[in-house]
Formats: C-alpha cells, sequence, structure tokens
C-alpha cells in the first residue's frame, strides 16, 4: 500500500486508480524479458509464469526487485512523481525487523528522497478508516487475511493492542499452491500455472456454510451434484482467460467435443478457503481465522472484549470468497459467550479499504505531525524513525 501527497493538499491519487502486483514476472515465451507490476498486461502467453517477488513470507528481502517496482510506480511509466514535494505514506508488516526498517528508512530519504513519510501497518489505516465512519465507537478487531499471512490486531482508541496480535501463516499464496497440487495429483498437471491456478481459485471457490453437508453434496452423481464446476481452461490464442462453463452447457460424461481443456471441480470449490478456517485439515498446526480472532480478544482485559467481538472488521483479498463473512460470523458466534453481541462487518471494498484509510489519515489535521520529515531524518537519523512509527 503505497500513498502520495503533494505539499499543496492534492494527491496524485484521489482514488485507487489500479491494483498492480509487487513482483516482477518472467514469461516461458519471452525469457529473456521481465514485465514490472502492471506489465504482466503486455504478456501474451501467461502460461508457466515465474514470479519474482521482492517479499518472502510477509517481509521484504529482495530490494532490487522491490526498487524496479517502485522505479516503475514513480517514474515516468505510470506518476511523474517530484520526490521532493511530495509526502509517502507505505506500509510494513506487524513486528517488523529493524533492519528493513532501516533500509527503508534509507531508500525513501536518502535515495528517492521523498520529502516526508510515514511507515504504518495496514490494521492502522484500516482501524483509522473503520472510527471515522462509526466515531462512536472506541474499539474495532481488524482481520487482514492478504498474500502471505492473516494478522487478527485488536485497536482501541486508534492504538493497537499488541498483547491481542496473532498472526497465521496462511494466505492467498498457500491456498493456490494447494489447489496446484490437488488438480496435479487429479487431472492435470498445473505446478508451473501459478497465475492461471489463481485465476481459477479466485472464480470458482467459495467458502461453505456445511462443509460436511457440501462434501456429501459433492459425491452424488449427475445432476444432484449441485457444486460440480467445469472450468474451461485458457490457451492464450482463441480463450485469452478461463471462465466456468454455464450450468445448462455442462456435459456430465466430461467429454467435450470442442477441444477446450477442461478442468472439473468438485469439493476442491470449497475445500481450498476451508483451510483459512481450519489450518489443521492439511496438517498446519494452527489456528484458524475464527478461533484466532476468540484467542485474540480473551488475551484483552475482561471490560473491553465486548467491544471487540461487536466491531469485527474483515479486510484483504482473501474476503472475497462468497460465504466468507457469513462463515466467519456463524463461527465466531459459536464460540462466544451468548451475553455478548457479535457483529462481523466486510467494506465494500475490502481489498482497498487500507489504502482509503491512509488517504483519511493524510487529510488529517495533525498528519504533519505523525510523518518524519527529510530534514529530521537527515539530522537525527534512524532513530527519529523508531520514535515516531510505532510499528
Amino acid at each position: 500500500c503505497t500513498i502520495l501527497k503533494k505539499t499543496e493538499g492534492k494527491y496524485f491519487f484521489s482514488s485507487p486508480l489500479s491494483v498492480i502486483s509487487n513482483c516482477q514476472f518472467r514469461s516461458k515465451t519471452a525469457r529473456l524479458k521481465t514485465f514490472t507490476a502492471n506489465q504482466i498486461d503486455e504478456v501474451k502467453d501467461p502460461s508457466g509464469l515465474f514470479y519474482i517477488l521482492p517479499f518472502q513470507k510477509g517481509y521484504l528481502v529482495n530490494w532490487d526487485v522491490q526498487r524496479k517496482v517502485w522505479d516503475h510506480l514513480f517514474g515516468k511509466e505510470m506518476y511523474k512523481v517530484d520526490f521532493a514535494d511530495t509526502d509517502i505514506i507505505i506500509t510494513e508488516p506487524y513486528f517488523n525487523f529493524s533492519s528493513i526498517q532501516e533500509s527503508m528508512n534509507e531508500i525513501l530519504f536518502e535515495e528517492y528522497q521523498f520529502q516526508a513519510a510515514l511507515r504504518v501497518n495496514t490494521g492502522a489505516l484500516s482501524a483509522h478508516k473503520y472510527f471515522q465512519e462509526n466515531p462512536s465507537e472506541l474499539c474495532c478487531l481488524v482481520v487482514d487475511s492478504g498474500y502471505s499471512f492473516t494478522h487478527i490486531v485488536p485497536y482501541c482508541r486508534g492504538k493497537k493492542q499488541k498483547e491481542g496480535i496473532v498472526r497465521i501463516n496462511v494466505g492467498g499464496k498457500l491456498l493456490t499452491n494447494h489447489l496446484k497440487e490437488i488438480i496435479s495429483y487429479r487431472q492435470l498437471h498445473v505446478m508451473d500455472e501459478t497465475h492461471v491456478i489463481n485465476q481459477v481459485k479466485e472464480d470458482v471457490c467459495y467458502v461453505s456454510q456445511n462443509f460436511y453437508k457440501d462434501m456429501e453434496t459433492a459425491q452424488l452423481k449427475g445432476e444432484e451434484n449441485s457444486i460440480m464446476r467445469d472450468y474451461v481452461l485458457p490457451d492464450f490464442s482463441t480463450i485469452k482467460k478461463g471462465f466456468c462453463k454455464p450450468l445448462e452447457e455442462m456435459v456430465l460424461s466430461g467429454k467435450y467435443k470442442t477441444g477446450e481443456q477442461i478442468l472439473r471441480l468438485t469439493n476442491e470449490r470449497f475445500a481450498i478457503p476451508e483451510i483459512l478456517l481450519h489450518p489443521s485439515d492439511i496438517g498446519i498446526q494452527e489456528m484458524g481465522i475464527p478461533e484466532s480472532i476468540v484467542y485474540s480478544v480473551q488475551n484483552l482485559p475482561e471490560e473491553m472484549q465486548p467491544h471487540f467481538f461487536k466491531n469485527i472488521v474483515l479486510t484483504g483479498g482473501n474476503t472475497l470468497f462468497s460465504g466468507y463473512r457469513d462463515r466467519v460470523y456463524s463461527e465466531v458466534r459459536s464460540l462466544t459467550p451468548t451475553d455478548y453481541d457479535v457483529s462481523v462487518s466486510m467494506p465494500e471494498n475490502p481489498v482497498t479499504y487500507c489504502w482509503e484509510g491512509g488517504k483519511l489519515m493524510s487529510e488529517n489535521a495533525d498528519f504533519e505531525h505523525m510523518v518524519v520529515t527529510r530534514e529530521d531524518y537527515e539530522e537525527n537519523g534512524h532513530s527519529i524513525c523508531e520514535d515516531k512509527f510505532d510499528i
């Protein structure tokens, strides 16, 4: 998440123009060429697409790739930035390593020479947005489920309660990789097709409201199996993007005469997102999201707990699975004392909710007191950032 703000108060981005991938790509059909961020749209054949990621397990470890993404974002190719006249809000993970923070400070202030910078957690921006929308509330519990991991973080009066922070090492990347393994074992070798299978996951997977009932339905034959779907894989020639066959066009024998390459999906549709709720299903010895929510709140003072249970906010890309909010609510409700109200909300756009919170924060009259200016950094070094940024 990156937000730029000009000194005069005008924003380069008044609303998110686009959400781009924070990585580089190489295609097997154009191995000598590297594509950066939204240049993936230029890849004619994304099959076998190789991802070069700056982040591993949520932490920034490949600065060369990250610089190239930022150069692409800040440079002439996208949004020409006048660094000396621009403030930046940039997010980082909870409990980030000090060595990564110091490198970030050096690049922002010494290499790009931004006028001012604010390093902040994504949850803090989401909480800021939530409190602006619900001014009568003092507490909220942000559940941020993204690419590498899921964080559950309680906020009270705008401050995170560190004793209640829970991290689950389950995110969208793990779900996509597990789906690749299942499809490769059952039907077709797709271990090199991360880009394609990630699209399959987003198009057909959903969170079940009754896992065992859906599992029974998925075992039925013929038209009684309402869960089964046929997914047409792209060939990047006549079919540029994969899609689900309409139910009325599905051939129960599984044999299509059109030459289309078909994936037949049944219990994979709901078993993959189920990992978010019960990671132990595939041998990951961690709590799922509902159990982690309850565990997080129970680590807080008892008099505060009711306020968090009734202000649970779901953000991040994994919230886009159909049925996600309802299932989280039902499981948290079953694990919570009956005398507590439980409310689980999901923003209209949970992917950009954090960005919207950052935009609101940058409009705050106190924003200039939150940031570290380049002059402050040049005078005090990393210590001024450690004092101001409560990461």
